[in-house]
């Protein structure tokens, strides 16, 4: 198989596992690794081409709650900056929530996944997420007692450290917040809202935060260019399609609709122990 084509494929997988709540990290050490796809993590080109899958897939949630942001923004304007609304108050509140991984990405992103980053680490961690989306879905027997225009900051906070639990390679970002956007009292589709609204700026910033060693590497692309661009925009293409898909699913779904996403993640885990021995 062409290289070009493999570079498609992970983009592929990333546009659809960053959204999903099964760990894009986790299934960008995995599935690689199981199929023995010639991607060389080390070559100048590869930090650049993560930048831009970053980016696509930042793009991606921007167009899909492009209104949500314009009320957001418009609201926060209306209020001059202060939370004299429901939409500007949501718009703090997403600011505070984005402030603990922000944080910790900057401070401890490369050293965590320098020390967790082993096939083996993911795998048990994709299993413990899996443990943590079924145990999730216990906490939606009891009745929502909150929603987006309730939300303290002191939850809306607790939801932020939550993402911070996908700088381990094998947790997911959407499954943590997601599990604590419903022990926090939101209904399954507020907590996937709120999930997506915060996982935006991360992206965005972590992706924004790269571009310098994206254009330092340009000379060393070699004719990839074209191919890497390719691949943020498919990336982008199959994130929006994921919440596209996930907030209809979590929409329509009121009971156990984080247990096929935790039974996929202990099955695929187990599965990548058993084959990767």
């Amino acid at each position: 198989m062409n290289e070009n084509l493999y570079l498609m494929a992970l983009a592929v997988l990333q546009g659809v596992t960053e959204l999903f709540p099964i760990s894009s990290l986790g299934h960008g050490i995995l599935v690689p690794a199981l199929l023995h796809w010639p991607i060389d993590r080390s070559a100048d080109w590869f930090l650049p081409f993560v930048v831009v899958l970053h980016l696509g897939t930042a793009s991606a949630l921007l167009l899909y709650f492009w209104r949500d942001w314009a009320r957001l923004l418009g609201g926060w304007l209306k209020a001059r900056g202060g939370a004299g609304n429901a939409q500007a108050r949501l718009l703090w509140l997403l600011v505070l929530g984005s402030i603990p991984a922000g944080l910790l990405g900057l401070a401890f992103a490369h050293r965590i996944k320098h020390l967790f980053g082993g096939f083996t680490f993911a795998a048990v961690a994709l299993m413990v997420n899996g443990l943590m989306l079924v145990a999730g879905d216990r906490l939606k027997t009891r009745q929502a007692s909150h929603n987006l225009d309730t939300l303290g900051w002191k939850r809306a906070l607790g939801i932020g450290f939550a993402q911070a639990l996908a700088l381990i390679p094998g947790f997911s970002r959407s499954g943590a917040t997601l599990v604590a956007g419903l022990g926090v009292g939101l209904d399954y589709e507020g907590a996937a809202r709120f999930s997506f609204l915060l996982a935006t700026p991360i992206i965005a910033a972590a992706g924004l935060l790269e571009v310098p060693k994206l254009l330092h590497h340009g000379a060393a692309l070699h004719g990839l260019l074209g191919p890497i661009f390719a691949a943020g925009l498919l990336a982008g293409v199959f994130a929006w399609l994921s919440v596209w898909f996930l907030m209809r699913y979590f929409h329509r779904h009121e009971i156990k609709a984080l247990r096929p996403f935790g039974l996929y993640c202990l099955a695929f885990g187990a599965l990548a122990l058993v084959l990767g021995a």
